[in-house]
């Protein structure tokens, strides 16, 4: 089936989350989060003085946004954010993406080094772990050794938590205690060498996860012990991130950018200015499950 363009005023787009019957995404460089609907319709939710990346909300509605060099995770409070939990003493690298479950616990990943840009060289790659933070903004570095991590999903039972390390070749899935506490590290996924870098993504009702994948270009379905069983082609746009939602959850929202090598990304350093620049871009693609679980 043939994707089609959603919206494409987007410098580069990360986490996108369906909520409310809109889907929102944080505009990493352009240093904002928006919303779109179905209808292509967008508005700025917030500005921001640093650059955010994972979004969720609290069971009350109030929305967090991770801030990724002031290494915090912030919550709206009439259209202000406000400092719902520092995690500078917890991230040895910038914050990234995250998932915000039912009960409001954030899972809070980060680079696990001083990342700047799109396939900045690293000489020395180390393992990090998440972070968990609680509605009240207590903080708790969770066990595991993770390389990059950085889309994460819960299940529909708020059982089981599934990462995907960017850096690892592989997804990775937690148990998770009544206290939110994740333990009994494990294998999800396991990814041929074609499929080895994944970013963001997100489940289905059939314990499926959608993983973007932003070299090969393209967005792939993989189920636990690691079969593929759906490939969405994207060339020639990297796929960055992923989201299913819509009307009844068959939406596959793909958050797109032009290849890194193009060289239309040299204003998307962190740290830098807002990007003036809209080479970004979300297509949809309707599947055959529907999402489940969060974000």
């Amino acid at each position: 089936m043939t994707r089609k363009l959603l919206f494409e005023d987007l410098a580069f787009g990360e986490s996108p989350r369906w909520h409310d019957g809109r889907l929102y995404l944080s505009d990493v460089f352009a240093k904002r989060v928006v919303s779109v609907g179905l209808n292509g319709s967008s508005e700025v939710v917030v500005d921001l003085d640093d650059h955010p990346s994972g979004l969720g909300w609290l069971p009350d509605g109030r929305m967090l946004v991770v801030s990724m060099l002031e290494q915090k995770l912030l919550r709206l409070e009439d259209d202000k954010l406000v400092e719902h939990a520092d995690l500078s003493e917890l991230c040895p690298g910038a914050c990234n993406d995250m998932v915000v479950d039912g009960h409001g616990r954030a899972y809070v990943g980060n680079a696990g080094y001083p990342y700047r840009y799109r396939g900045q060289p690293v000489e020395v790659r180390r393992a990090t772990s998440l972070v968990l933070v609680h509605p009240d903004g207590r903080a708790a570095v969770q066990p595991g050794t993770l390389m990059f991590p950085n889309g994460a999903v819960v299940s529909s039972d708020g059982d089981t938590l599934v990462v995907a390390q960017s850096h690892g070749a592989r997804l990775t899935a937690y148990d998770i205690d009544d206290d939110g506490t994740l333990r009994n590290e494990r294998v999800f996924a396991a990814l041929p060498s074609s499929f080895d870098h994944p970013d963001g993504i997100c489940m289905d009702a059939e314990g499926g996860v959608w993983m973007a994948q932003p070299e090969p270009q393209a967005c792939v379905r993989v189920v636990d012990g690691g079969q593929v069983t759906h490939v969405i082609d994207t060339a020639p746009w990297e796929c960055i991130a992923c989201m299913l939602g819509g009307e009844d959850g068959r939406t596959l929202f793909l958050v797109l950018s032009p290849s890194r090598h193009d060289g239309v990304n040299a204003e998307f350093t962190l740290g830098g200015q807002p990007a003036q620049s809209r080479v970004g871009r979300v297509e949809l693609q309707r599947v055959d499950i529907p999402g489940a679980g969060w974000p």
